[in-house]
């Protein structure tokens, strides 16, 4: 390359070239930016309306980043350490969050730094391990705290007393209930198609449910566009928090709108329905979240009390063998008299040689 050639690049030109006789080569230079700092909020309104669809989780998505750039007092940075991200989990535990409340906080900002990062916006990002979440006791509905319960929000609103008899019987979540339209229910089956795995889904619907998704008489205004599109979480909420304060379940913070999910799943595994299934009903994205429920599924132990319990002795644990569910061809042992009757085939005589004279 000539001289004339390099001059008339200059200082901003973003490739070079090279000739000879027998080749031609092209040598490009990746384009040096200006290193800028952002504060979270900054990426997150950059950002927000790109990784996240509008709704409840979106919203709490926000509520999230915001008090994470409230802890890191608005700070800029152009590059996110480990150290920052440690003190910011550090912090969070402090204020008294859970395990499982700082991964879902730490999975919005994972989310947003990375889609940070891709852009240029940030040129390093830290290692967010997730952490260690107990499993907890699943608290669930029993029959008679349904009944009472249900009786208390049916006193107050007939919409919502409907759409709790939904929802312990379809196990959906409650937006899922709440955005159903008159198209999504055919015959005896409902589909979800607005779901927070983003996978549809079709259930048949139980009696009462068939009964509850037919609107009451009214003359009235025009048919809504959904069996309980009336109703919004927020009304919903205060129906059901009133209605389980007077039931006396006031000061149980578990028992909250999504517990007759959890109780739908209780009721299908204590009936004897599979784990596989009961991921299908409810939508789950992997199998991992619909085992929290394995643990109801006593049934399949019960053969184990026979083997613990079997009477002491020969010939009873002889019995007690042959009857075990458990028992099976090498472990059951055969009775005397049976091998005796049994004879072994006699074994075939070899064919006797020709001689030579015959």
């Amino acid at each position: 390359m000539t001289n004339e050639a390099i001059q008339e690049g200059g200082s901003s030109i973003h490739f070079a070239s090279f000739s000879s006789h027998n080749s031609n080569f092209r040598y490009t230079y990746n384009k040096v930016r200006e290193v800028k700092s952002y504060r979270v909020g900054e990426l997150f309104a950059a950002y927000r309306d790109i990784l996240w669809d509008d709704g409840r989780h979106k919203y709490n998505v926000s509520s999230f980043i915001g008090e994470i750039d409230e802890i890191l007092l608005g700070e800029r940075f152009s590059a996110f350490d480990q150290n920052t991200l440690d003190n910011l989990i550090g912090i969070l535990r402090q204020r008294g969050n859970s395990n499982a409340t700082i991964n879902r906080k730490m999975a919005a900002l994972s989310k947003l730094l990375r889609k940070a990062h891709k852009m240029g916006d940030i040129h390093s990002l830290p290692e967010f391990r997730r952490q260690k979440e107990r499993a907890g006791r699943i608290r669930f509905l029993e029959r008679d705290e349904e009944a009472r319960l249900f009786a208390a929000i049916k006193s107050r609103s007939e919409d919502a007393y409907r759409l709790s008899v939904f929802l312990v019987d379809t196990g959906c979540r409650l937006g899922e209930a709440l955005g159903l339209i008159w198209n999504d229910i055919q015959e005896h089956r409902v589909s979800f198609w607005i779901t927070k795995s983003g996978r549809s889904r079709t259930i048949p619907m139980t009696e009462r449910v068939k009964e509850v998704i037919k609107l009451p008489p009214n003359t009235e205004g025009r048919r809504p566009k959904g069996p309980f599109t009336k109703l919004t979480q927020a009304q919903y909420r205060a129906i059901w928090n009133d209605a389980k304060t007077e039931v006396g379940l006031g000061a149980d913070k578990q028992v909250v709108p999504h517990i007759l999910r959890h109780t739908c799943a209780s009721r299908l595994v204590q009936g004897g329905i599979d784990i596989r299934r009961v991921q299908m009903w409810l939508g789950h994205q992997t199998l991992s979240m619909t085992m929290r429920y394995a643990h109801l599924a006593t049934n399949d132990l019960d053969g184990c009390v026979v083997v613990l319990e079997k009477p002491r002795g020969d010939e009873a644990s002889s019995r007690s063998a042959e009857g075990s569910v458990f028992a099976s061809p090498l472990t059951t042992p055969t009775s005397v008299s049976s091998s005796r009757k049994e004879k072994k085939p006699a074994a075939a005589k070899a064919p006797r040689k020709r001689s030579k004279r015959e």
